[in-house]
C-alpha cells in the first residue's frame, strides 16, 4: 500500500504546473488533433518533455487555464514510492481545487507498473491525456495493443537538422547565398559529428553530455531494466555493432566477433542483448526488402538513434556516420515501427543501401564520389541496376558535401550534399 498522501501529490502538481509554466522551449513542428490522446515514445533525452510543455503552451494560448492542466513527472523523486492505486489521487487533488476536467500530462509514466489502465479509463472517460516513455515496457507495438486504439502513438527523435538550425536562432533564407551557405555547412559539421540531442545545445563540451547520456540509456535503460549482469558483454557488443552499422550482421557473427576478443556469449544472449538495445531506442534494425523471412528478422543492419551517440563508439567515424544520418532522417521521416517497416536495404545480386517502397525511392549513401571513377561506378551500380527489378521513381546518391547527377538508360541519378538532402527532408 502507498504512503504517499494527497497532501504530498498536491505539492508535486503545484510545483511541477510553476516549472512548466516557466520552462523555455524551442517549437518543434507536430500537428496535434484537438481531443486526440497521445503516446510520445522514444529514446531518452530526445525531447517528448518538451514536446508535451509545448502542447502546455499551445492550449493555454487556446484559452485553457493553467489551473486544468495536470503535469507529472514520474521521475520525481518525491514520487518514489508512486503506484497504481494512487493514481486516482492525482483527479482527486485537482477536483478538490477546481470542478472542471483537467487536461494530464503523465510524464515518464512507465515507472509506475500497472499504468496502462489508468491511462485507459482516463481515454474512456473522455479525458484529453498526453503520455511518455522511453524504455522496453514502451514499445509502439506493444502500446497500440495494451491501449487498445484510445491513443495516437508518435516517436520522437532527437532533432532534424532543420530543427537544429532554428534551436541555434538560424533560420534558412530563400536562397542561400555564399555565406549563408557558409553558416549552414558549419552548422552541419557540428549535427554530423555530435547529432540532434535538444539539451546538448546549451554546452561547450558536447561530447560529455552526450557520454552522460549514453550512460543513462546503457545503465538504466538497458543495465537495469533487463537485469543484465555481464556487463562487459553487452559493451562489447554495442562496439562491435558501432563498427558494423554499414553491413547486415547476424546474431551468430555478433557471438563469433565478440567470442574472438575473449568474451564468450552464447547466440541467445546475443539476441537478448540486440532486443534490449532496441527497445531502448539506442539501436534501430533495418531488414532486406528481398530476404527471407528468417534472414529479414536473424541477418539485419542496425543502425544508431543519433550520430552523437554513435561518433563515441568510433575511431574513423566519417563514412558510417553518413549512412547512419541518412538512414535515420529516412526513419524519421517514413516511420520506423518494426511490425510495419517502411525503410529497407536491398541485397540480392544488386545492393543498394536504403530502399522505401511506398515512394518507389532508392538512396546509396557515400561519403565521396569524387575520389576516382571506380568509386563513383560503384556506388551507382546498385542504383543503375534496381530499376530493372524494382520500381524505382527516385535515385539518390547522398554524399557529405558534393553535387551533381548521372544519367543512365533508367533517367536521372541525383548526387546531392547530405545538409542539402537534411533540408529538404528527403
Amino acid at each position: 500500500m502507498s504512503e504517499i498522501s494527497n497532501v504530498q501529490i498536491q505539492e508535486v502538481l503545484e510545483d511541477l504546473r510553476e516549472s512548466a509554466k516557466n520552462v523555455e522551449f524551442i517549437q518543434r513542428k507536430f500537428l496535434f488533433e484537438e481531443q486526440g490522446c497521445y503516446v510520445f515514445l522514444g529514446v531518452r533525452r530526445a525531447g517528448k518533455s518538451y514536446l508535451m510543455y509545448q502542447r502546455m503552451h499551445e492550449l493555454v494560448a487556446a484559452g485553457i487555464s493553467w489551473d486544468d492542466i495536470i503535469y507529472v513527472n514520474f521521475e520525481d523523486e518525491r514520487l518514489i514510492g508512486f503506484d497504481v492505486s494512487d493514481f486516482n489521487k492525482i483527479l482527486e487533488c485537482h477536483s478538490s481545487q477546481n470542478g472542471s476536467k483537467p487536461v494530464l500530462f503523465l510524464d515518464e509514466v512507465q515507472n509506475v507498473a500497472g499504468w496502462h489502465k489508468f491511462a485507459r479509463r482516463l481515454a474512456d472517460s473522455k479525458y484529453v491525456v498526453y503520455i511518455t516513455g522511453s524504455n522496453a515496457n514502451m514499445l509502439s507495438s506493444e502500446i497500440s495493443t495494451t491501449l487498445g486504439g484510445r491513443y495516437f502513438v508518435r516517436e520522437v527523435f532527437p532533432y532534424s537538422f532543420k530543427e537544429f538550425l532554428g534551436a541555434n536562432d538560424f533560420y534558412l533564407p530563400r536562397r542561400l547565398a555564399t555565406q549563408a551557405r557558409g553558416q549552414v555547412r558549419s552548422f552541419f559539421k557540428d549535427y554530423f559529428y555530435n547529432g540532434g540531442f535538444p539539451e546538448s545545445l546549451m554546452y561547450k563540451d558536447k561530447r560529455s553530455y552526450i557520454s552522460s547520456v549514453f550512460q543513462k540509456i546503457y545503465l538504466g535503460d538497458i543495465v537495469a531494466r533487463n537485469g543484465i549482469s555481464n556487463v562487459a558483454q553487452l559493451r562489447m557488443l554495442i562496439k562491435k555493432l558501432a563498427e558494423s552499422v554499414k553491413q547486415p550482421i547476424s546474431y551468430n557473427r555478433i557471438s563469433n566477433v565478440i567470442a574472438s576478443s575473449g568474451l564468450k556469449i552464447g547466440v541467445n544472449t546475443v539476441i537478448s542483448l540486440v532486443d534490449a538495445c532496441c527497445a531502448s531506442w539506442l539501436l534501430m534494425p533495418l531488414k532486406n526488402y528481398v530476404g527471407k523471412f528468417g534472414e529479414k528478422e536473424s541477418k539485419p543492419k542496425y543502425y544508431f538513434i543519433d550520430n552523437g551517440l554513435l561518433n563515441l563508439l568510433l575511431v574513423d567515424p566519417a563514412t558510417t556516420l553518413l549512412e547512419n544520418l541518412v538512414a535515420v532522417s529516412l526513419f524519421r521521416n517514413f516511420g520506423h515501427d518494426r511490425d510495419n517497416e517502411k525503410v529497407f536495404f536491398y541485397n540480392a545480386g544488386v545492393e543498394v543501401d536504403f530502399y522505401v517502397p511506398d515512394e518507389e525511392l532508392a538512396v546509396q549513401a557515400c561519403y565521396s564520389v569524387a575520389k576516382t571513377d571506380d568509386t563513383m561506378e560503384r556506388e551507382i551500380a546498385g542504383l543503375s541496376k534496381l530499376p530493372k527489378v524494382l520500381p524505382c521513381k527516385r535515385r539518390v546518391v547522398v554524399t557529405y558535401d558534393e553535387e551533381g547527377t548521372r544519367q543512365d538508360a533508367y533517367g536521372q541519378i541525383e548526387i546531392v550534399p547530405c545538409w542539402k538532402w537534411l533540408l529538404n527532408e528527403v
